[in-house]
């Protein structure tokens, strides 16, 4: 969609609400998912081709969860991204918002990096 003040060509990239549960939310109570996708924050489109410089994990140690039940981005796809980042990696049986539907996990990486890096 376009948004006011977007430069030429530039528009808000985001999930239709009717897909967001079955894709981002899979595995959440449906009101959950319901007010996810209607909160949703949409992404400039201009970002996925705006130079980074270089990358974070290069320099500083990484953590990676991975949800061996995402539907947005295969294991083997976030696998690849964190070996090649040289991540301490946990994989869990989640879905894409694991820090939702398994705050515990997600907690228990969180406290041992910050531990590691401290």
């Amino acid at each position: 969609m376009p948004y006011p003040g977007a430069p030429s060509g530039d528009a808000d990239l985001y999930v239709k609400q009717s897909l967001f549960p079955n894709c981002f939310a899979n595995g959440l109570p449906a009101p959950e998912a319901a007010v996810l996708a209607a909160t949703q924050r949409p992404l400039a489109a201009s970002v996925l081709t705006e130079q980074s410089g270089p990358p974070a994990w290069a320099s500083i140690p990484s953590w990676d969860i991975i949800g061996t039940a995402d539907h947005v981005i295969p294991s083997a796809e976030q696998l690849f991204m964190a070996k090649r980042a040289r991540a301490h990696i946990t994989e869990i049986n989640a879905r894409h918002l694991s820090m939702i539907s398994n705050p515990p996990i997600v907690t228990a990486v969180i406290i041992q990096a910050a531990q590691a890096t401290s």
